[in-house]
Order: structure tokens, then sequence, then C-alpha cells
């Protein structure tokens, strides 16, 4: 990213200026705008070498942080051109803007601009978290069609890649390089799989008055490239629309016949799962994630979890070897401790410990501060620890472990905001 970065510079300084100074540095933020789409859709493209190295965890916070850092690219560009070309023709920035609107090629930036600004007021935290999941996702998609706006803008207005071949074809490769893993990452693998593995329900079992597992099977599951602690996207075909997908962590090991997701009823899509016909046909994107035990550095671990959390982190306890493990398990109250009897024999199986942690947010002794973790698992700092839960848990958590001086390498964290 960095190498590629210092080339559009190179070229963009090589190619001139533009009608005036503003309107060159306009094309600056412009340019470094269309090379924010690029790396957004690298992101976001699911590439699984690149998803096994860093975690659709991480990816999913550079990919919040490059959104909104290209809201303002953008947004300082727009302006930049206004303000250019009013300078250039003797005209208010309110003329030049409805006059710069009836031009095509500005017409297209415009509304490329116009979906950015939408979908990132919808990000932001306060309103996010009023929008149930799924109606912010498909608002989420129609970044797709900025994208191909913006696309086609600057293919009319850009001058920085049209005065050689050389730098006309370097720009076209990057285009076709992001596209590519895009098409490939979010349609072509995930196609080829559902094709090859042909997933369906085999059971549905609920584990709670909220809380559902569906089992699903197909073809070849010993093919598929999953680990305990991933996540899938998954779609009911028939339970609902096909654009409603939902991403549920595996609560059980893959074992080649079977995969098992464990869901709240958080939402539509989530709270009627235990509808859902044995038999009905799943449409599964994935696995994904960094959360496994690749990632062991240690031999003692330590597994931290909140609320339906659990779920990936149950699912590492059948890799987990005998010996030296520890699971804290943070929950209101017994009755809301999904899968608690599983976990529990799992922790004994490998004659590790299990603390049951009860109680409300806020209490005078809250167990995730410095002094409370060492005082559970006195030797942290020689473990790995993994922590999933809500993002209020985690983030605790996480500072925690920075206080007790817990090496970063040992960390491995998966914020429960989606699943």
């Amino acid at each position: 990213m960095i190498t590629n970065l210092v080339i559009v510079e190179v070229l963009f300084l090589t190619a001139g200026t533009g009608q005036n100074g503003v309107l060159t540095v306009a094309r600056f933020f412009g340019l470094h705008a269309a090379v924010l789409m690029l790396f957004q859709l690298l992101l976001v493209a699911r590439l699984p070498w690149l998803d096994r190295r860093i975690g659709m965890d991480r990816l999913t916070v550079w990919h919040r942080w490059v959104g909104f850092t290209l809201l303002w690219t953008v947004l300082t560009h727009a302006m930049l051109v206004v303000l250019g070309f009013a300078r250039l023709d003797d005209a208010s920035m309110t003329k030049t803007f409805f006059a710069l609107a009836g031009v095509p090629a500005s017409l297209l930036g415009m509304g490329a601009a116009a979906i950015i600004v939408m979908v990132a007021a919808v990000s932001a935290r306060n309103i996010r978290r009023r929008l149930r999941y799924e109606t912010w996702h498909g608002l989420h998609l129609l970044l797709y069609l900025a994208l191909g706006l913006a696309f086609v803008h600057q293919l009319q207005e850009t001058t920085t890649f049209s005065y050689s071949v050389p730098a006309k074809i370097y720009w076209w490769a990057l285009w076709l390089f992001a596209f590519g893993a895009l098409v490939t990452g979010r349609i072509g693998l995930p196609l080829w799989r559902n094709a090859y593995h042909r997933f369906r329900v085999a059971e549905v079992v609920p584990e709670s008055d909220d809380v559902v597992s569906v089992h699903v099977t197909g073809r070849h599951l010993d093919r598929l490239p999953a680990r305990a602690g991933q996540f899938c996207v998954w779609r009911f075909p028939g339970h609902n629309h096909w654009w409603l997908a939902n991403p549920f962590s595996l609560s059980a090991a893959p074992d080649g016949r079977t995969l098992r997701l464990t869901a709240k009823a958080v939402g539509n899509a989530s709270a009627g799962l235990r509808h859902l016909p044995v038999g009905s046909r799943v449409f599964v994107e994935g696995p994904y994630g960094a959360f496994t035990a690749l990632h062991r550095t240690r031999p003692g671990a330590l597994l931290i979890a909140g609320g339906v959390g659990i779920t990936p982190v149950r699912a590492l306890l059948e890799e987990e070897p005998a010996g030296d493990v520890v699971v804290l398990y943070r929950v209101r109250s017994v009755s809301d401790a999904v899968l608690v009897d599983e976990v529990r024999a799992l922790v004994a199986d490998r004659g590790g410990q299990l603390h049951l942690l009860t109680g409300r947010t806020g209490e005078e002794n809250p167990p995730f501060e410095p002094d409370s973790l060492r005082a559970l698992v006195p030797d942290i700092t020689e473990r790995d620890v993994y922590v999933c839960g809500p993002p209020g848990m985690t983030s605790a958590v996480l500072s925690a472990l920075r206080g007790l001086k817990v090496p970063h390498g040992q960390v491995h964290a998966e914020r429960f905001g989606l699943g």
C-alpha cells in the first residue's frame, strides 16, 4: 500500500498543474480519494489469505477508519473544486456549484459524495446503535453505487493518469486488481463453495427462550477450510430476503460433517432461526476471522467471553489440548449463560478452570479490572489471551491487559459486534 501510494504521488507530481492552484490541490485530494476507494475494495473483498493473517475484526476496524478518512477527503475535494472554478470564473460558490451540477461528470461525483455522506451519517455510533443490523447493512450496500458513480466520474475528469501510456496502464491495473479481488472474494468464491458443498439445515436446537443452535450439513465439509473460532456470514433463502445476511460464529469446532452456529434473538433474522425447516438450503460465506489457535504463542491459554460471545470460545475449547486453560465467562445471571454445560464439560475434560462471573455492569468490584484479572489468573502475562464479547466488555478487558503489560502478540480479540 505504501509503495503504491509513493508511485501515485510521483505520477501526480509529474502530470503537471491544473487551471489554477486551488484546482491542482483539488485534483490532489480527488486522486487520494480514488486511492482510498481502492484500499476499501481490498478491505471488504474478504480475501482468505488477507483474512487469515489480519483477521476480519481488524480489517473491519481499518475499513471504518478508512471510510471516515474517505468522507473528509471527498468533501475537501468537492469544496476545493467549487472554490477553484469560482475563482477561475470570478463567480460565487453557489452559482458555481449549480453550474457544475449541470455537467454530467460533476453530477456523478456529487451523487457519489452524497451517498458517502449519508452512509457515514448512519454509521456514526449513536445512530448505528439505533438501527437494526439488517437496515444498516442494506444502507451500507449503497456504497457500491457510490463506487460506480465515482469510478465513471474519475474516468471523465482525471488528468493525472492520462498524460502517458505507462501511467494509464498502471492506473487501470490498480482498478482491475481491486475489482478482481472484490468479485473473487465476495462473489466467485462464495458461489463456488456453495455449489460444491450444498449446505442444508440438519437440525435446529433451542438452547433457551431466546437462543437457538442451527446445525448445517453439506457435501465434502472436510474440505472446507474452517477452524474453531471463525465465523461465517449466513443466508437462509425462504426465511429471509436474499440480501439479508447475518454473521454468526461457529459454536463448535468443524468436524468435517457439520457446522454449528448459535445465535441470540437480537433482530428479526436471528429471532426466526428456531423456525427454520430441516432440509432447507443455506447460503454460507466464509469462514472468516483470525480468532483461531493458529496464532497461539504460549502453551497456556486464557479464554474470556461475554454473553453469546461464548460461541467461538466454546469452539476453541475443542481444539485446546489437555492442561493449562482458564475460561472466564461473564453473564448477568446463571440463566443467561448460553452453552455453559458444554463449556463446563469441555473445560473439565482438559483439566482446566471455569469461572462464571455473574452480575451487572457498574458493580463495585468489576471482574475485568487489572487487579481482579490478576487475582483470578496470577500468571496471565504468560498466557495467550482470547477475548470475545460485547464491545464495551472487550474494550474493558483489552484496557486491563494493557495495564497488566500482557504482550500485544499474546492478545487475540474479536469484537462481537456482528454476530
